[in-house]
């Protein structure tokens, strides 16, 4: 019997989609690997603090966590981390190592025995960390990026490749760690070994350039006692990214680089799908693989404009084969072995599941973190892929999710409220997959847009390269044109908008609450607020230099660091927002949201601001993820007039 459907306001429709259910489907599974014949990963554990685990899957199917609370599996490189495990089989028994979040160590770990760290702790700064590890058993050694602190200043930091012993004789020795490279690279990526195990290749970049503005590919010849030698550039360059380099079957270089404005991708400099789509994309994380060389010569990819979809490519024709199956995005955590590929793919009906494609058959079928629906899918958000045109007649990519409920519709004649999404990076967009966090604002009559401002990755490098000197500009813009374009379309009531985001999304929020009249309110988390003190030590080495590209040389340009910054405009903010920051944040510190309310004392403006302790730069603890939404849920409802049911209200002071 078809459920009959009633009108109630926008924004006070009844929903299953509360807080915790969104809480806890937060996260995906993540670094993708074979041990053997067996497929492992990360996966989040909101309600356990937070922590990811190691997931094995059985031959038989099943899946297993491998790693009781409290270790998690999650390494602090360049702050955002990068794969923090390998892991291979020595006499029928796996062998993993994997970095431990809270020491920071590396572990070895066999099953049915306890990890026995393999690195020491160092009392200097913010001590040792590893990441991208390679193992090597026939060595008796791991492989990977050391990121060891000289002081305790931030950029107190230097970067090489190393080879760390197996048999544990480095745990409290640090000079039994072996040093692979020499320093020349302020930031590497770990290396990848040649099939014949004679060279090594690997990723390398300096300040001020970001991963994605220009980067160096190394290739070294693998000496017989095991050090690295003649280090030599073969491609990028200081305008010329190299996103990820590996070898194919037969010892020829892979990589992924944007020489045409695009990341496509070659072997030994010879373009094998030379196309206007990215097959690459933006080195957060030290490890991401968007492409897999197979033993037969075929290549893993992953590729797309805009959300990438994984696919089989014969470099001897460039076919493209895709992977059949409702998963319309995947993520960088590609891995293969033989035939197989897998991979983490997600879609508009589905989170995040960990896809295996068998190439002979070509059959993709989900074999691990399946899916299963918290709530009658009729509650799902609906999204609308979007161009909108922005100022000078520039295209503007976004996902509009338009209020849903499978019972309840808005009165006539009343257009719903709609809050504007800014992502992160800014270097990175939004992926077009189920998100219970946008369900929680849809299904109770509130739109949603998530705006793919410019400087964007998945349109090419000109796309991305809108944001160069225009940060705080462009993404302000774009934003408020997509705002106002659904107004004017009457999709969205032009009194009833808002803006919210997080790190480089809660500048853009600030930035436009304090820049524009657009917005009734917003929802700032843990952003970057006063370029002057965000720039000059109060953020980690990694984003460091960042803004000049951003914004522009500092020495040439200091005064536009003054003129962007929210936090010198304070006085022109003149309507209610939510603030929310972890304590623990060495990316974008507490101290960033103290100087703004610091600056809008006395001018009566309703706020809030939600500190949270234990929570670093974005939140991974399922109760502050839940007081979160339900504070900004209670924001909204305040400033648009809406008494959504069951949600506590948010205190707001002047």
């Amino acid at each position: 019997m078809r459920e009959t459907v009633t009108t109630l306001a926008y924004g006070e429709w009844p929903s299953p989609v509360d807080a915790a259910t969104a809480a806890a489907h937060d996260g995906s599974p993540e670094y993708t690997g074979f041990v053997g014949d067996e497929v492992w990963w990360t996966e989040p554990r909101p309600t356990e603090a937070g922590r990811r685990t190691l997931v094995r899957r059985h031959a038989d199917g099943t899946e297993e966590p491998v790693l009781a609370a409290p270790w998690n599996v999650r390494t602090r490189v360049i702050e955002y981390g990068g794969r923090p495990w390998a892991g291979t089989v020595r006499d029928g028994t796996p062998l993993v190592v994997f970095v431990n979040f809270a020491d920071q160590r590396l572990y070895r770990y066999e099953p049915g025995g306890e990890p026995h760290p393999l690195t020491p702790v160092s009392p200097v700064g913010e001590g040792l960390r590893w990441a991208d590890p390679v193992l090597l058993p026939e060595r008796g050694e791991v492989w990977c990026v050391l990121e060891e602190f000289t002081g305790d200043g931030p950029s107190d930091v230097r970067r090489v490749l190393a080879a760390v012993p197996l048999d544990g004789s480095a745990a409290g020795d640090r000079d039994a760690v072996r040093e692979l490279s020499d320093g020349r690279h302020r930031f590497v990526t770990g290396p990848r070994l040649s099939p014949d195990g004679r060279r090594a290749c690997w990723i390398g970049w300096d300040h001020p350039r970001m991963p994605w503005d220009g980067t160096e590919l190394l290739v070294a010849d693998v000496a017989g006692d095991g050090t690295l030698r003649d280090a030599r550039t073969v491609a990028g360059g200081p305008e010329e990214s190299i996103a990820q380099a590996d070898w194919a079957h037969d010892g020829r270089l892979l990589y992924a680089r944007d020489r045409t404005g695009w990341w496509n991708l070659y072997r030994d400099g010879e373009p094998l799908c030379p196309r206007e789509e990215e097959f690459g994309g933006p080195l957060w994380k030290l490890g991401h693989n968007w492409f897999a060389p197979l033993d037969g010569g075929l290549i893993a990819v992953l590729h797309g404009r805009g959300a990438p979809v994984l696919g089989i490519l014969d470099p001897e024709t460039g076919e493209v084969v895709d992977a059949v199956g409702p998963w319309s995005e995947f993520a960088p955590s590609v891995a293969a072995l033989g035939e197989r590929v897998v991979s983490v793919g997600a879609g508009p009906r589905s989170g995040h599941e960990v896809v295996e494609l068998d190439t002979r058959t070509g059959r993709a079928r989900v074999i691990g973190a399946r899916h299963e629906d918290a709530v009658d899918p009729a509650y799902y958000p609906e999204p609308q892929v979007r161009t909108f045109t922005g100022p000078d007649g520039r295209e503007i990519h976004a996902q509009v999710y338009p209020p849903h409920h499978p019972g309840h519709t808005g009165p006539a004649g009343e257009l719903p409220p709609y809050v504007i999404w800014a992502h992160g990076g800014p270097t990175g967009r939004v992926p077009l997959v189920l998100d219970l966090e946008i369900a929680y604002f849809t299904s109770r009559g509130i739109g949603v847009a998530e705006v793919n401002y410019g400087g964007s990755t998945g349109y090419g490098r000109e796309y991305r390269n809108r944001l160069r000197g225009q940060w705080g500009v462009v993404d302000v813009e774009d934003c408020a044109a997509v705002a106002l374009a659904l107004a004017d379309e009457g999709t969205a009531d032009r009194d009833r908008l808002a803006v919210r985001g997080g790190s480089a999304g809660g500048w853009t929020t600030a930035a436009s609450l304090t820049g524009t009249d657009v917005y009734a309110c917003g929802t700032i988390s843990y952003p970057v607020l006063d370029l002057a003190g965000w720039g000059t030590g109060e953020t980690h080495d990694f984003e460091s230099q960042y803004l000049e590209s951003l914004i522009g040389p500092r020495a040439e340009v200091p005064e536009r660091y003054t003129q962007r910054s929210p936090v010198e405009h304070a006085d022109r903010l003149s309507v209610p927002f939510l603030m929310l920051q972890g304590l623990d944040d060495v990316i974008c510190p507490p101290v960033q949201c103290e100087r703004f309310l610091a600056r809008l004392a006395g001018r009566g403006i309703p706020h809030a601001y939600l500190t949270f302790e234990g929570e670093g730069h974005g939140f991974r603890r399922a109760d502050t993820m839940v007081r979160a939404l339900e504070a900004e849920l209670s924001l909204y409802a305040q400033v648009f007039g809406m008494e959504p049911p069951g949600v506590p209200i948010l205190e707001l002071e002047a």
